[in-house]
């Protein structure tokens, strides 16, 4: 009888922890359908996006799933497109494909879906690979925000799917105004961006972002929230998009 109530006990516990979790989740996919919504929402569906980014010009066209990236750059003798898609990556220099190892076709592919994601976020954030959780509310600057945690499948999930991510989206206006991400590529590290100079152009809402590093390696990205506002990260960079052109299809 006893073990019986034990066995019970332990049993209504599990289904209390799944439940607990799967509120979690569903609570992390509201916020973030919700950000998508007053970010662009059903513009992102099929979009032709144009700007500028450092010493490259680049172009994002979506269409209902499908995705074509493309960054054009120059030098004093070459000229160089990248083009990745859902099938293939390519780069040309001077008009002519060149034949790339695995390893830099990898790096090269990388790069520019780095800044095709980051452009189009939140958007990816419903992407099939993505896992969210909700971990609680928080306050920046004395505004009120959601904290959610990403991670990725490895099934889907892309070359850097072991990347962790923390998003900060504000209760009342649903703005994505922070971010904090752990990478493993190139050593690995950890940032955190606050977004700055926020626009709407043509539906879809943009923003650049101050970059930031803590002042010792940050072992977990959830803290990034307190750093920032005991004024202990350091300014890294800016992330400025210029030029930014929308078409809508």
């Amino acid at each position: 009888m006893i073990r019986a109530f034990f066995i019970l006990n332990a049993f209504l516990l599990c289904v209390a922890g799944l439940m607990a979790g799967c509120e979690q989740k569903s609570k992390a996919q509201k916020i973030i359908d919700q950000t998508i919504a007053h970010h662009g929402g059903e513009h992102y569906q099929q979009a032709v996006i144009e700007f500028d980014f450092r010493k490259r010009h680049y172009k994002i066209a979506l269409d209902n799933g499908h995705y074509q990236y493309e960054s054009w750059f120059t030098d004093a003798t070459e000229t160089g497109h990248d083009i990745l898609s859902n099938t293939h990556y390519i780069r040309e220099i001077n008009g002519k494909a060149m034949d790339l190892s695995k390893k830099d076709s990898t790096k090269y592919a990388s790069s520019l879906n780095s800044v095709a994601y980051f452009t189009l976020l939140p958007y990816p954030l419903n992407d099939p690979a993505v896992i969210k959780e909700y971990l609680g509310e928080a306050t920046i600057a004395g505004e009120p925000y959601h904290k959610v945690h990403i991670t990725f499948k490895e099934t889907k999930g892309g070359k850097d799917f072991e990347d962790v991510f923390v998003y900060w989206f504000h209760q009342q206006t649903h703005q994505m105004d922070y971010l904090a991400y752990k990478y493993q590529t190139d050593e690995g590290g950890s940032r955190f961006r606050k977004a700055i100079n926020p626009r709407t152009i043509n539906g879809i809402y943009f923003a650049d972002y101050i970059n930031y590093e803590g002042p010792y390696p940050v072992e977990s990205i959830n803290d990034f929230d307190e750093l920032f506002e005991q004024g202990a990260l350091n300014e890294l960079s800016r992330i400025e998009l210029r030029n930014i052109v929308v078409e809508l299809l």
